[in-house]
C-alpha cells in the first residue's frame, strides 16, 4: 500500500483517538476509552508502516502537525470551541512548519 496512504489514515485514526479522549471522563466510560486505544493502536500501527518507505523526520513532521491541526478542528466544530484569530494563527503556523520541515 502506498506509504502515504498508511500515513494519511495514520493521521485519521490518531484525530479519531484524540477526539474521544474529551469523552472518556478520565477513562471511566468504557465505550470512548476503547475508541481511544483503538484509535491510537491503528494510528502508531500505520504509522510505523509508513516508516520503511519514508524517512522520520518527514513522517512525524506531517502526523503530528496534521493531528494536532485536525484535531483542533474537531474541538471547534464538534465541541463548539472558541474559534479565533489566535487560534486560527496556531493552526496555519502548524500547517506551515509541517511543509517547511518537508521541503
Amino acid at each position: 500500500m502506498n506509504a502515504f496512504v498508511l500515513l494519511t489514515f495514520a493521521i485519521i485514526s490518531e484525530v479519531f483517538g484524540s477526539s474521544l479522549l474529551k469523552l472518556t471522563d478520565g477513562f471511566k466510560r468504557i465505550l470512548p476509552t476503547l475508541g481511544v486505544v483503538i484509535g491510537y493502536g491503528v494510528s502508531f500501527y500505520t504509522l510505523s508502516l509508513t516508516l520503511t518507505e519514508l524517512p522520520l523526520g518527514m513522517v512525524y513532521a506531517i502526523w503530528a502537525g496534521m493531528g494536532t491541526a485536525l484535531t483542533a478542528m474537531v474541538g471547534i466544530i464538534v465541541y463548539k470551541e472558541v474559534f479565533n484569530i489566535k487560534k486560527l494563527t496556531g493552526i496555519l503556523l502548524i500547517i506551515a512548519g509541517v511543509v517547511l520541515l518537508d521541503v
